[in-house]
């Protein structure tokens, strides 16, 4: 398994410096993947959870792709319909090109109605949106150019260079519903699940193989995010997240995602609407690096 890093990119605290830091420790510690999350309108249901100042994930990466040498760098997740797939295809494009390949795009539909009427977008259709600007993405990533005839998106002959260095590159699809499970298998390398249990986990991956065989297609890699979270005592099973717990629970986790031949594993520290403690986010992370990911390799290679 690879190990990524879910990078907060807002609340109090974030700056140019704290991400710039972060990012270098990253990956001078030798973590594979930087994670970002997305909003666009901190309207008052996102501010709650993710409060400003919120810093745009593809800005920050392209900076970032400047500053890093050879982590990848990714979303999780871009809500696609807040952003014309002709745009998101150039700046996603560019920012693969700059950083040598390095770009992993995780999407997904969105979840706050408030922050899709403040950009004068249709709540009740972005599954249909997500459909429609997946489609056209791949679209304009693979050919010269591109022409897109959708009912809510269209255009004709329309020039694509700089196309990704990956063409296309990894797309890993958020989202725990029957119609998310559909677009991995049909657009993504990967499924992208966030906060799950273990259990709840594995019956996703059954969900996924039967999707897969229903449409005869390729079953999508696994890359879940999980919470990591460290505490004294074992928490109780029946409440517990995948990546919260002991020690031994969390190695637990890692020998389970194993077994379910997850490829990669984003680690989140940060929880929605609870201040970010910098000094326990390393801790935990050293206690990862030095305890659990290299005990993990050996077991689970």
């Amino acid at each position: 398994m690879r190990f990524g890093i879910n990078v907060p990119n807002f609340g109090p605290g974030t700056d140019p410096a704290r991400l710039h830091d972060w990012c270098v420790r990253i990956e001078e510690t030798g973590f594979h993947l930087i994670m970002m999350s997305d909003h666009v309108a901190l309207t008052p249901e996102v501010q709650r959870l993710f409060p400003a100042p919120f810093y745009d994930p593809l800005t920050t990466l392209a900076w970032l792709a400047g500053i890093t040498r050879t982590v990848e760098l990714g979303t999780t997740v871009l809500i696609l319909p807040y952003r014309h797939p002709l745009q998101t295809a150039r700046v996603t494009a560019t920012l693969d090109q700059i950083s040598g390949g390095r770009l992993v795009l995780g999407v997904a539909a969105g979840w706050a109605p408030q922050e899709f009427a403040a950009l004068g977008l249709p709540y009740a259709q972005r599954g249909e949106l997500m459909d429609e600007y997946l489609e056209a993405l791949l679209l304009l990533w693979t050919r010269d150019v591109a022409s897109y005839e959708g009912r809510h998106v269209r255009f004709r002959d329309v020039h694509t260079a700089p196309r990704p260095v990956r063409q296309p590159p990894p797309v890993w699809v958020g989202g725990h519903s029957t119609a998310a499970l559909r677009r991995a298998v049909q657009h993504g390398t990967a499924w992208h699940p966030t906060s799950m249990t273990i259990e709840d986990l594995a019956t996703g991956a059954r969900r996924l193989r039967t999707v897969a065989g229903k449409q005869g297609r390729p079953v999508p890699a696994l890359a879940p995010r999980i919470k990591l979270r460290i505490t004294d005592a074992p928490l109780p099973a029946h409440s517990r997240l995948a990546g919260e717990g002991s020690l031994d629970q969390i190695h637990t986790d890692l020998v389970r995602l194993n077994e379910l031949d997850v490829d990669q594993v984003v680690l989140d520290t940060s929880f929605p609407g609870v201040p970010l403690d910098e000094a326990t986010h390393w801790k935990t992370l050293r206690t990862v690096t030095e305890q659990l990911v290299d005990l993990g390799r050996q077991t689970l290679r």
